[in-house]
């Protein structure tokens, strides 16, 4: 499932509030025996809660929706995706957020409108593409050993390089308890099931090659790719070629750039906030402070 960029369960909210923004402001929306609550007085507890960053949320969709298309194909696309992917638990993962499908697929055409931001002007080759898909198309069975400090791992990569077992040194020395206990196998595993610089390495293994230590958040690994299959049923290139293409473009983006180019926008939109005790919700984006200094400068 695909990261939300801003925050998830604020984004959705909001998004789904503004969508109930009708009518007087002295119109009741809660009534009882004890008094009732209006739109304004809603109105006036959210702005001293969420005001900022409720104007930020709305203010970044709207600029972006004016900027950028994303079709309701492709917001319901990725709704199914995630549906899939989180199998029965998808009810549940909806109902612990507070969500229902419509705010949910709001949550989406706000993530996709910002992918589309980022992605702006990004070149993604054919060839790239290619090697994308038949990376998906391919599932590895490796084995790895995991250890803190690259000493000991170039230590264990000479000892395996002159004939030790590769399945004891993982058992004696991997701090990844899960697979030491299988002399370090991980088992089968396709794109993007591993760590970033795991799978980079892997990938570009020969079956029964031993790879140099590869440093991840983790620690330091040593890796053994021991085969290699195809996945039965993947879909055709053409069926996945625009996905895998904003993957890649994705991989490139700077996502520092995002704040920015929203500010560009929102200049050249001309916004004014009316409300005075919000004027400066939207100073962090229009003028963001700036960077300190490195140390000793």
């Amino acid at each position: 499932m695909k990261k939300s960029f801003l925050t998830f369960t604020l984004a959705a909210s909001v998004l789904a509030l503004s969508a109930c923004s009708d009518g007087g402001d002295e119109k009741a929306i809660v009534t009882s025996d004890v008094g009732d609550v209006t739109k304004e007085e809603l109105y006036q507890e959210m702005k001293t809660s969420i005001g900022e960053q409720a104007i930020q949320i709305l203010l970044i969709e709207k600029v972006l929706a004016e900027n950028f298309d994303v079709s309701d194909k492709e917001v319901n696309a990725e709704y199914d995706s995630n549906k899939e992917e989180l199998g029965e638990s998808f009810d549940q993962f909806l109902e612990q957020n507070n969500q229902t499908e419509e705010s949910y697929k709001k949550v989406i055409r706000l993530n996709l409108l910002q992918e589309k931001a980022l992605t702006e002007g990004i070149d993604v080759t054919d060839e790239e593409i290619q090697a994308q898909y038949d990376r998906q198309g391919t599932e590895l069975n490796a084995r790895h050993i995991l250890v803190a400090d690259e000493e000991t791992a170039n230590s264990l990569k000479k000892q395996l390089d002159e004939g030790a077992d590769f399945a004891k040194l993982a058992e004696e020395n991997s701090t990844d308890t899960g697979s030491a206990a299988k002399g370090g196998n991980v088992d089968w595993f396709g794109p993007g099931a591993m760590v970033p610089e795991f799978e980079e390495a892997a990938y570009n293994l020969e079956i029964d090659k031993i790879s140099d230590p590869v440093q991840s958040e983790f620690g330091f690994h040593i890796i053994q790719v021991l085969e290699k299959r195809q996945v039965k049923d993947q879909p055709a290139l053409e069926d996945q070629k625009e996905e895998i293409r904003s993957e890649i473009a994705l991989t490139k983006a700077d996502q520092t750039t995002l704040l920015p180019k929203v500010a560009e926008l929102m200049k050249e939109a001309n916004v004014e906030i009316q409300d005075e005790d919000l004027k400066g919700a939207l100073d962090d984006i229009l003028n963001p402070p700036a960077p300190a200094a490195p140390a000793g400068e």
